[in-house]
């Protein structure tokens, strides 16, 4: 059997993009079980609610949703366990000293395979104040209006 190249993702969490500033990424390898692997190839998962955090030098991934195996026996996982993430201990050190100065949090990005591992993107991100969030909304459509008057009259000179 040939092996999986390339990248294949399984859920992203776009609300975050929103709520929060992003600072910087960092890809991590996760701890799972095998019904949870067959559960994710199935392209099953939520980010929505799921937080990443450091605790006694090692990372955790908590309440990110991957349902029970359809095929799976009595020995399923459970959805929302905690899982361990798998950094190098340098990023590790310098995520946890960037979120205990205050104000940042680890945001899951995306669930993906990487070459047939499961990975996810984290994020070590600033939560946005309300105003930041419209402001971003309002750049975001002035750059969809100025692309589309560059269209319109990019079709009206033909």
């Amino acid at each position: 059997m040939p092996r999986e190249r390339g990248e294949k993702v399984v859920a992203t969490n776009r609300k975050a993009r929103h709520d929060y500033a992003i600072e910087d990424t960092y890809e991590a390898g996760l701890v799972l079980t095998g019904s949870e692997v067959k559960s994710l190839r199935e392209g099953r998962a939520s980010l929505v609610d799921g937080y990443a955090y450091i605790d006694g030098g090692e990372a955790w991934l908590d309440a990110v949703h991957i349902p029970e195996y359809v095929g799976g026996t009595w020995n399923n996982h459970a959805p929302r366990r905690k899982r361990k993430l798998l950094l190098h201990k340098a990023q590790i050190l310098k995520i946890h000293n960037k979120v205990k100065e205050g104000g940042y949090t680890l945001v899951p990005l995306r669930l993906y395979f990487s070459d047939g591992r499961a990975k996810v993107e984290l994020a070590v991100a600033k939560g946005k104040r309300e105003y930041d969030k419209r402001q971003t909304l309002r750049e975001r459509q002035d750059v969809r209006e100025a692309q589309r008057a560059m269209s319109s009259r990019k079709h009206l000179g033909d």
